[in-house]
């Protein structure tokens, strides 16, 4: 059973930076491209970063230049380094991998951007 498990979300002021963590576990042999959405009730769930086995990284345009992406493929884990964190980014945060070509999802860690 393959699972991703999220962490690192939590309350934080306008300004401020948090690190949300993924680690996959289980029976893996690969991981693809790994992203994190985000998602606010009422609205689609929408990519926030994403990075290939490669390294290349991608991310929407309302977070570019303060969240970075980074995985450690050694430990099936991807990271996503916010900074400057505003109160439009409060959501519910989600990983995703691509893991034996399925799309996994995790349970959602909360983000709450607030003073």
């Amino acid at each position: 059973q393959v699972q991703l498990v999220e962490s690192g979300g939590g309350l934080v002021q306008p300004g401020g930076s948090l690190r949300l963590s993924c680690a996959a576990s289980g029976r893996i042999f690969s991981i693809g491209t790994m992203a994190w959405y985000r998602q606010n009730p009422g609205k689609q769930r929408e990519l926030v970063a994403s990075i290939t086995s490669g390294g290349r990284t991608n991310y929407a345009d309302s977070v570019k230049g303060r969240f970075t992406i980074s995985r450690d493929n050694a430990n099936n884990t991807v990271y996503l380094q916010m900074n400057s964190l505003k109160p439009e980014d409060t959501a519910v945060y989600y990983c995703n991998a691509n893991i034996g070509l399925q799309f996994r999802w995790g349970q959602g860690t909360q983000v709450t951007v607030s003073s």
